[in-house]
Parts: C-alpha cells; structure tokens; sequence
C-alpha cells in the first residue's frame, strides 16, 4: 500500500526529497528526565506545525534505567499524542518507536488505529523490539524473543486493521469469530521499522512500509540505504534521527555531540542537503543539548531550514 490518502504519511515521505521533524520533549535538559511542562509543550508544537514542520514524534520508554540514560518524553505515547492531536491540525504524529514486545497485539493496534482516527490520519507508527534488559525483566519477556515477539505484534496488526473477521491463532492472540474496531479510515497504517528489530534486512523490506534508523554520516548512511532499496520493489521511505545544538552562529564548525553536532545552520544544511543526496526521506531533530532557548531555535529552523526541506503545499 502505497498511503496516497494518508495525511501523516503524504505529507512527510516523497521520493527522493527529504523532510524535517522533531522529536518530544521540546526542551533542553540535562541528564535523563526532562521536565514535560504540558502548556509550553503545546505552544511549542504549535510553533513547530506553523513554522513548516512535516512531523513531531515521541519515543517510549516505559520505566527509567538509571544505568541506560535518557528516558525521553516521560508520558505514555498514546495518551500523549492524542493530547498533541488535540492542540494540532495537521503536522504528523510519530513514535519513534513504541515497543511491541511488552504489549498485547491487539491493545497495540487498538491504540494506534484510535489515534490515527482521531488524529485524521496523521500517525506514523514507528515500531520497536525494546532493546533495555531491566524492561524485559520488569515484563517477564525473554530479551531473547524480541524478533518472534515483533513478527507476531506486526502480523496480527497488519491483520486486524484490514479484514473484517480475521482467524489469528499465534501465541498471544486467539481470535476467532469477532470484528476488531476500530478500523483505520484506509484499512491501514503505515509502520516503520526500527532499528533492524532483530530482523533480517529481507523481512524489513518486504514487510515494513518504511525503515526508521539511526545517525549516520552521509556515505555510512548511503551503504545503508542502498542495500534496503536494492530489495523493495516500490519506493518505501527512509527516515533517522539526528541531535542538533544549532548555535546562534550561523557560520559555526560543526563540533560532535551524543548522536549528532553542535554546528551553525549553515553547516547544518549543508548536512541535510547531503542525507538527502544519498536517499534519506525525512530527519527527526532532537534539541535535548541545545544552549539557546528552544523556541528561538525552532524559529530559525522553520524560517532559514525548514522551507529547504519541505514538501507540504
């Protein structure tokens, strides 16, 4: 499926163009908790929506492992993003990524066709195998399992979002003679694999709608990419995450920080221009390292960056 009437989807992924994104909290902050105040949030996400932005995501990471880090947005990704549906129109909603192997299949894909209902068809469903040992203990999952887990959570989503009565006989799913409701508008959702969650690259690409990755320089990340695109047969987006702490500067070097740079935005462009070159469809900002005030950088991304890098009309 191609999601040509998907609103999330079409409005984020085009074929050899590149878009921008941000990832929850909309803060600075330092080590693993942000603070989360829900009204600056929220006029935060409406500046990003008015500023250009093709997508806001959250990640999900249910219990805080002091010895991992960074715990993300604090909230529930579901509940949360219903509430930045409800402060939005348009901008497309992400998880980057909800962790399958702990949830039942079908509350899984519950929460998520409610969401792209209610949100009118803006959710990007980014999904994840979970990778914090202290998670699966907490759960009593066998870290082990995490690639059987994913397949199954994938095929019965995929089932139940289209068949009416579908029969699905799997280790945690037994149903047989019931609807499930509700149905996405389309019959569909796009899902995008992260990570390889612990997948062949030939099960990504003949089953997943997209493939959500990690940083990478540009010629690490154009290896990558070609070997996914070598075994799909019609376009299926790339999207990666990127930290950013875009100085005041527009001139400034670039200077490494946790999973990106610290640079002015003119390097920074200079970077996206590249991803894009080698085939990356959209990049989802994190701001957690920033040094200047949040909507100040927002700004000048949405009025010097964004409009580069953009599809919506």
């Amino acid at each position: 499926m191609q999601f040509n009437n998907h609103q999330g989807y079409t409005q984020t992924f085009k074929e050899n163009k590149l878009t921008l994104g941000l990832f929850f909290p909309l803060e600075a902050y330092e080590g693993s908790k942000p603070i989360m105040d829900l009204t600056e949030q929220m006029e935060l996400a409406k500046q990003v929506e008015a500023g250009g932005f093709a997508s806001l995501f959250v990640r999900d990471i249910p219990l805080n492992d002091p010895f991992f880090g960074d715990v993300g947005q604090i909230y529930d990704p579901w509940v949360f993003l219903s509430y930045v549906a409800s402060h939005t129109e348009k901008i497309a909603l992400g998880t980057g990524s909800v962790i399958t192997s702990f949830r039942h299949p079908l509350d899984v894909a519950k929460s998520a066709a409610s969401l792209d209902l209610i949100s009118n068809q803006r959710l990007l469903f980014g999904a994840a195998t979970g990778d914090r040992p202290v998670e699966f203990t907490a759960y009593r999952k066998n870290r082990s399992e995490r690639g059987a887990l994913f397949r199954e959570s994938f095929q019965v989503m995929k089932a139940v979002w289209s068949q009416s009565h579908p029969e699905i006989q799997t280790d945690r799913v037994n149903l047989s003679g019931a609807e499930f409701i509700p149905k996405p508008k389309e019959g569909d959702i796009p899902v995008l694999i992260t990570g390889h969650a612990a997948q062949s690259l030939e099960w990504i690409a003949e089953h997943g709608d997209g493939w959500l990755n990690f940083p990478r320089n540009p010629d690490e990340q154009r290896k990558v990419i070609e070997s996914f695109r070598l075994l799909t047969d019609h376009f299926k987006p790339f999207a990666q995450s990127l930290y950013i702490d875009l100085a005041s500067d527009p001139e400034e070097a670039p200077s490494p920080i946790h999973l990106g740079f610290r640079s002015g935005r003119k390097y920074l462009i200079a970077y996206l221009t590249a991803l894009e070159a080698v085939g990356v469809n959209h990049v989802i900002l994190n701001v957690k390292f920033s040094k200047r005030p949040i909507k100040e950088v927002i700004a000048e991304l949405a009025e010097e960056v964004v409009p580069q890098f953009s599809i919506i009309k």
